[in-house]
């Protein structure tokens, strides 16, 4: 593939091609595949037995995010605070939102506690600004996505292909706008898109989980009807600093992580962890906040270890394939996020209809610094 292994500023820089651009396009793979349980074997042989072990102490993170929601929905409910204060108060309650969804994803894999009834507790809570409820989670996420990821029609996470074009009017509609609007909306919809994302996946799924169906949509009412009752105690200009305005932001920053978890990376022609998934760069205190959830590579190795050792499992992935092994840094992953189009042509290229343009994929000659496209072969 073209990544070489030099590390420019923290960007994985692609060597120079040394063929055409177009045939790298057309190619429908670069390189070989290697599966999940090559990864894994190797990876196990040289990882100490306390990383796959649960990790309680993660645990303790309730405690300041649960206080920092309790106690700043009370003070904006109980006092008539300007507009700035709230705001303030609404920020800090959008980031304990994200960061619970970030602890809940972790609890609900079973890295922190292994019983069932205490990790969908947990979880349950973690989740509850989002209204996802644990079964559901374990449902879409663990099984479905991780089972599936990046295979088209089967991972619910993934975008469309061109072919569906044909067959869905709404999105011939969206992808006859410019690049840069779609991008602005796209981006946009960040706000909104991991709850919306939810709901959908209840919809998607419910019928699948035969008796236990009542308790899914418990699951998703019992949190519902706590925002409904909040609203009906704060009133709607209360409720917008106290929910609204940090859901929105919780959901923008689970969602600028998940989208470029997999959506530069190829659709997926076997199960091979490193091809299909990116780790982003963030600020060491940010890592910490958000419980190293930016190792997203490391987490789809193993998704049961905590993410407490994803560093240490970072620096034996880097050793071992470093030329397939992809990291940059979140804002230049968003920015390339920005700048191509979310409609795959093929299984290794992204196409914009208005430009009638293909752009590369991870490992097929994305360059996140000089984002091109060209004429499709």
């Amino acid at each position: 593939m073209w990544y070489s292994q030099t590390m420019a500023g923290g960007v994985r820089r692609p060597s120079p091609p040394g063929g055409d651009t177009l045939a790298l396009l057309d190619q429908e793979s670069s390189g070989e595949i290697v599966s999940h349980a090559t990864y894994a074997r190797e990876l196990r042989r040289r990882l100490p037995a306390r990383c796959f072990g649960p990790v309680p102490a993660r645990l303790w993170w309730l405690v300041p995010h649960l206080a920092v929601i309790v106690l700043g929905i009370a003070w904006i409910g109980m006092d008539n605070l300007g507009w700035l204060p709230s705001l303030g108060l609404a920020l800090l309650l959008g980031t304990s939102f994200a960061s619970l969804g970030f602890l809940g994803h972790e609890v609900l894999h079973g890295s922190v506690v292994r019983t069932p009834w205490l990790s969908s507790l947990v979880g349950g809570i973690c989740f509850a600004p989002f209204n996802i409820g644990p079964r559901l989670w374990r449902k879409w996420h663990n099984a479905e996505h991780h089972g599936h990821t990046q295979q088209p029609n089967r991972d619910p996470d993934t975008v469309e292909m061109v072919a569906m074009l044909e067959q869905r009017r709404a999105l011939r509609v969206f992808f006859r706008v410019p690049l840069g609007v779609r991008s602005f909306l796209t981006f946009a919809s960040f706000a909104g898109w991991f709850s919306f994302h939810s709901f959908q996946m209840l919809r998607r799924y419910y019928r699948e989980f035969g008796r236990g169906r009542l308790v899914v949509l418990g699951q998703f009412l019992a949190p519902l009807s706590v925002w409904l009752a909040l609203l009906v105690w704060l009133g709607p200009a209360k409720f917008l600093f106290a929910y609204l305005l940090p859901v929105m932001l919780a959901n923008f920053l689970v969602m600028s992580y998940i989208a470029t978890n997999h959506l530069l990376n190829p659709l997926a022609q076997g199960h091979d962890p490193l091809a299909y998934s990116l780790t982003v760069t963030v600020p060491r205190w940010v890592d910490v906040l958000h419980l190293n959830f930016s190792h997203h590579t490391e987490h789809h190795i193993f998704p049961k270890m905590s993410l407490k050792h994803a560093p240490l499992l970072k620096r034996h992935l880097r050793e071992l394939w470093p030329d397939r092994y992809h990291e940059m840094p979140l804002w230049l992953a968003l920015r390339a996020l920005w700048r191509t189009p979310r409609l795959y042509l093929g299984h290794n290229a992204l196409f914009d209809p208005p430009g009638a343009l293909a752009y590369p994929v991870l490992g097929h000659g994305l360059d996140p610094k000089r984002i091109a496209g060209y004429p499709p072969p």
